[in-house]
């Protein structure tokens, strides 16, 4: 113990001097020329420490805050019904079209049976119409010949007039016939139309019914579960696009005015400072707003900054989407000026 406290005294001793401007006559000792890589290295930690605070920042290049987003999109049941056979959860990783789950409805159900009878019925009905054409036409044929034979028949005085007459009528009424019996064969067409659209649409339901994701991504909530009733438009999961990676920053207009949408960008989030990551400025608001409510200060939320998005090269997060976090809070350096080079430190640095 006094070893180590005489140390300590020794350290603070040499400290304190170190801090103590000297003659520039002053010859090192070799106790400093001993402590000198020691300074150096603190310098270079230094120097680190007041880049990731802002400091020491190029010219031509602005960090601020942020926070990392994905886009959200929800899957919710467009009909009512009970939930059925739902097979993921929180956390669950999905690709798009895959099935989730679907709501179960015994009405759509007994309604499409229903259409479906009303199809077999209508095409019944069609084969009797097109029977009954069939056997009109042929009374047809028989009273249209009976008809020719008694115009030149009537003509000779062969037969009476009466009887001529009646051929007529015999003739007339069997086009009469046919017609009505084409008239009904077009009806049960319609009608096997209109029962066949009554099929489709109730089927569309029951299809829509089937809840699929609408994107490859993250279950994020889940908010029914089986056997729970949902409304019409009822949520029942969210999901994170993890293709649609981004983080949403402030600046003044003094920077945002001159950022382009494509220009490079970088973040380095807190819980991994050693990775840089590459991004692009996706979306640059058109009209300032003022700071988050985060900021504290008083001068800093009276000033008037632009929504900026920076949005995570799409290749890196195909190779890194499992690692994603939203919410992780970081930083976000962007370029005011393209000719101005990312120094050593900010260079892309993936795991």
């Amino acid at each position: 113990m006094v070893i180590r406290s005489l140390l300590g005294l020794l350290l603070t001793f040499l400290f304190v001097a170190g801090s103590v401007p000297l003659p520039a006559a002053f010859v090192p000792s070799p106790i400093e020329n001993l402590l000198a890589p020691t300074a150096h290295a603190q310098s270079k930690v230094r120097n680190m420490l007041n880049r990731v605070l802002g400091k020491n920042m190029p010219d031509g290049i602005v960090k601020t805050n942020g926070r990392l987003e994905a886009t959200q999109v929800d899957v919710a049941a467009k009909y009512p019904g009970r939930l059925t056979d739902i097979t993921v959860e929180e956390g669950s990783e999905v690709k798009a079209g895959q099935v989730l789950g679907r709501v179960s409805s015994p009405e759509y159900e007994a309604q499409l049976r229903a259409a479906q009878s009303n199809v077999e019925r209508a095409k019944q009905a069609l084969v009797e119409a097109v029977t009954q054409i069939d056997q009109k036409n042929a009374v047809l044929a028989a009273a249209k010949s009976d008809y020719e034979r008694g115009v030149e028949l009537v003509g000779k005085q062969i037969i009476t007039q009466q009887t001529f007459d009646q051929r007529k009528r015999n003739f007339e009424s069997s086009q009469a016939s046919v017609q009505g019996a084409t008239a009904q064969r077009d009806q049960a067409d319609a009608a096997i139309k209109s029962a066949q659209a009554e099929v489709d649409r109730i089927e569309a339901i029951l299809h829509d019914l089937i809840l699929v994701s609408p994107r490859t991504g993250r279950v994020q909530y889940q908010l029914a579960r089986n056997g729970e009733v949902v409304a019409a438009g009822g949520k029942v999961f969210t999901i994170l696009d993890l293709h649609d990676v981004y983080m949403t920053v402030f600046l003044p207009a003094a920077s945002a005015g001159k950022l382009g949408i494509g220009d490079e960008a970088r973040i380095i989030l807190d819980p991994v400072p050693q990775w840089v990551v590459p991004a692009s400025v996706s979306f640059v608001a058109a009209d300032a707003q003022f700071t988050p409510k985060t900021v504290e200060t008083k001068e800093e939320r009276e000033k008037l900054m632009f929504r900026i998005k920076l949005r995570i090269d799409v290749a890196v997060l195909k190779t890194y989407s499992r690692k994603v976090k939203t919410g992780v809070r970081g930083l976000g350096i962007v370029r005011t000026n393209p000719a101005t080079q990312w120094p050593e430190d900010l260079q892309v640095k993936l795991p």
